[in-house]
């Protein structure tokens, strides 16, 4: 059974997008570049005229791939070098799920 791995964080509004192209080529770049690593992708909502929050889901073939990317332990978060500048909340935490789905998250599903 796969793992899902979720992080969430609010980051400052008028830079959602900046940091969305920033997680892209960081974290997610590192998901995907780990063997065991099923997908990956990013979702947004804005909260208010200040804050959005930022959702990083990741699906693993197991803990202990995930413990290759994140280290130990593997619900600890883990952060890049300009993340402070972004983040309005730096959760220590990630959560992780049993993944129950019918297949995988497409590349289609995203744009629709």
């Amino acid at each position: 059974m796969a793992i899902l791995r979720e992080w969430r964080a609010e980051i400052r509004r008028e830079l959602a997008d900046e940091y969305v192209e920033y997680v892209e080529r960081t974290g997610i770049a590192a998901y995907r570049e780990t063997p065991g690593n099923l997908w990956a992708g990013v979702a947004v909502r804005d909260l208010d005229d200040q804050r959005t929050e930022i959702v990083t889901l990741s699906l693993w073939v197991s803990l202990d791939a995930i413990a290759a990317f994140a280290g130990e332990p593997i619900d600890r978060a883990r952060y890049f070098p300009e993340d402070d500048r972004f983040l309005l909340t730096r959760p220590e935490r990630v959560q992780h799920y049993r993944y129950r789905g019918a297949g995988l998250p497409s590349a289609g599903a995203a744009s629709a």
